[in-house]
């Protein structure tokens, strides 16, 4: 197993992993669709695969692939904020029958890594409680619980 970073020919198979990673416990556009149904007709996986390509758009340099003889298998994001000198962590996504090898500690290295190479000095990742891999994963990698938040929704009927 390999990490290197992104290259546009990884975008369709990075949207491929995230919609078999991320279901119902890790995913809030999941959780909405559930609630409330289809949104405008696009569902949670177009939603989330639209974040993931607002992360290639926006840092692109900063997400990084796992691959297995020249197939990826699993991926990180990364988001930076020189200003702040914060950076972030909003997606990492391992296929299932690769979890449990260390390649997600790989990955959250490799995003730690860029995020310190630029000038960074804190790394801040999120996680729902229904989500059991991240809440006991970021723990044990280092990562310190800062709070807890709760997610609300209101369908705006216009009819």
């Amino acid at each position: 197993m390999t990490i290197r970073q992104y290259n546009e020919s990884d975008r369709e198979i990075l949207m491929d992993i995230t919609i078999r990673c991320f279901d119902s416990t890790s995913s809030i556009d999941h959780k909405i669709e559930r609630l409330f149904g289809l949104i405008d007709g696009k569902d949670w996986a177009w939603r989330k695969k639209r974040n993931i390509d607002k992360d290639i758009t926006e840092n692109s340099v900063g997400i990084f692939v796992a691959e297995e003889e020249n197939s990826p298998i699993g991926y990180v994001t990364t988001q930076i904020d020189p200003e702040i000198k914060i950076g972030s962590i909003p997606n990492l996504a391992v296929l299932p029958e690769h979890r449990k090898a260390g390649i997600g500690r790989a990955l959250i290295d490799a995003a730690i890594g860029y995020i310190r190479e630029q000038g960074l000095k804190l790394v801040r990742i999120e996680t729902l409680d229904t989500n059991s891999v991240g809440k006991y994963f970021y723990p044990a990698y280092g990562f310190k619980e800062i709070a807890r938040q709760i997610h609300y929704a209101l369908p705006l009927d216009c009819t």
